[in-house]
């Protein structure tokens, strides 16, 4: 059956709410209308010779699912479309995805310049787990990107970043240190979870590679975990891919087809998330008992201006400081009642956490303070509840302080 001329036909012409929906997707015989789920591990062929051909890869086709599968290229192929990706790669979770996205572009003799402020998991990565195999690094205030130049050595061979920050919602200019980490050689790896892939595109501000935990948004139900690495077709095929099909973090086929249902209503869920993320900045941010609120789209942020350019949107984290210490603080998070507490984040579902004590209580409380993780501050991610229901539950739990 041959296609009509309609311009739509190609998914560069389609919006990214409609690539979303149809994106990616492969049909098998039976023309299904939600995407088939490939629970297999292996595949069969006609005969020998094809065999032969798909294993040197000199034809497209899947050979072993650990790193080949229907499903979960259907998702890959639909993130890159999102994101305007040459390539992605799917991983078990979003810290496999980070993992094989650093431990891809360095080898032993090289170093690593990173942002402090980092997610736990990611920071151990640079900063503990490379070092066993012969890869230093240096942390710096990504606030700055003058911080990052000074930071560059001969042997500098990644600059890794997230803006905006786990959980203080810091951002880093990802054009300027794109063209810093250029300029010396090195690439660039941008986790983008918080900003999703709707509202910041890093590829196009420079970096080399963009990592998600699918986890998070993507799924956006608290159901599965995912990751994704998404970049240049070349970087992908070669450097990612092998690390994916040799050490083998793979993302299951079922988890993907959950991931793929996710995508199908990712805008609509952000853009309710986020509309309820600006009027409770607004409203935490008027409020005594609030010595500061953090929202990259609220005036008060110190890096407003960098935040209306980097990004569509606010996005759907709120970080706060309450007046007050650790006490209040669970007080606080106590008294709540539709709001949940929870360490997860872009869940439908709203989740308040406590970091100094669940996602970065691993770090010294030097190191936290340092990046600005303190007693009093809580970190919340908004759900599709109805806002005036979290706005009232974040009023009465502030009112027990």
């Amino acid at each position: 059956m041959t296609k009509s001329n309609n311009p739509l036909n190609d998914p560069k012409n389609r919006s990214a709410a409609t690539m979303l929906v149809h994106g990616g997707t492969e049909r098998s015989q039976h023309r299904e209308t939600s995407e088939a789920l490939f629970l297999t591990s292996g595949y069969t062929y006609p005969n020998s010779a094809y065999a032969e051909s798909l294993f040197k890869g000199d034809i497209v086709g899947h050979n072993y699912s650990r790193f080949s599968n229907p499903t979960v290229e259907m998702f890959q192929n639909r993130m890159a479309l999102l994101e305007g990706a040459e390539a992605s790669r799917a991983f078990a979770t979003g810290m496999a995805a980070v993992t094989a996205a650093v431990m891809s572009q360095v080898r032993a003799g090289d170093h690593i310049v990173a942002s402090r402020a980092l997610f736990g998991g990611c920071r151990y990565v640079v900063e503990d787990f490379m070092p066993r195999w012969g890869v230093t690094s240096t942390l710096v205030d990504g606030r700055d990107p003058k911080n990052f130049e000074k930071a560059m050595q001969k042997n500098t061979r990644l600059v890794f970043i997230e803006t905006p920050t786990n959980p203080t919602l810091e951002l880093v200019d990802i054009a300027a240190v794109a063209e810093i980490a250029h300029a010396h050689g090195a690439r660039l790896v941008v986790d983008n979870v918080f900003a999703t892939p709707l509202y910041q595109s890093p590829l196009k501000l420079g970096a080399d590679l963009v990592t998600y935990s699918a986890t998070k948004h993507i799924d956006g139900q608290g159901r599965v975990m995912g990751g994704a690495v998404l970049g240049s077709k070349e970087l992908i095929t070669a450097d990612v891919h092998t690390i994916l099909r040799q050490t083998g973090p793979s993302l299951s086929p079922f988890n993907a087809w959950v991931l793929l249902k996710g995508l199908e209503t990712l805008p609509l869920r952000v853009k309710q998330m986020t509309e309820s993320a600006t009027r409770i900045a607004d409203f935490l941010g008027a409020h005594p008992k609030i010595k500061r609120v953090i929202y990259p789209h609220h005036p008060s942020h110190p890096q407003f201006e960098l935040a209306k350019r980097q990004m569509k949107s606010g996005s759907t984290l709120v970080a706060f400081e309450i007046k007050g210490g650790q006490e209040d603080a669970f007080k606080l998070a106590d008294a709540l009642a539709v709001i949940l507490i929870s360490n997860n984040l872009g869940d439908a579902k709203s989740i308040i956490t406590h970091p100094r004590t669940t996602t970065h209580q691993r770090l010294t409380e030097e190191v936290r303070l340092e990046s600005g993780i303190t007693p009093s501050l809580l970190r919340l991610s908004i759900g599709l509840e109805d806002g005036d229901d979290l706005i009232a539950d974040l009023g009465y739990a502030l009112d027990q302080i």
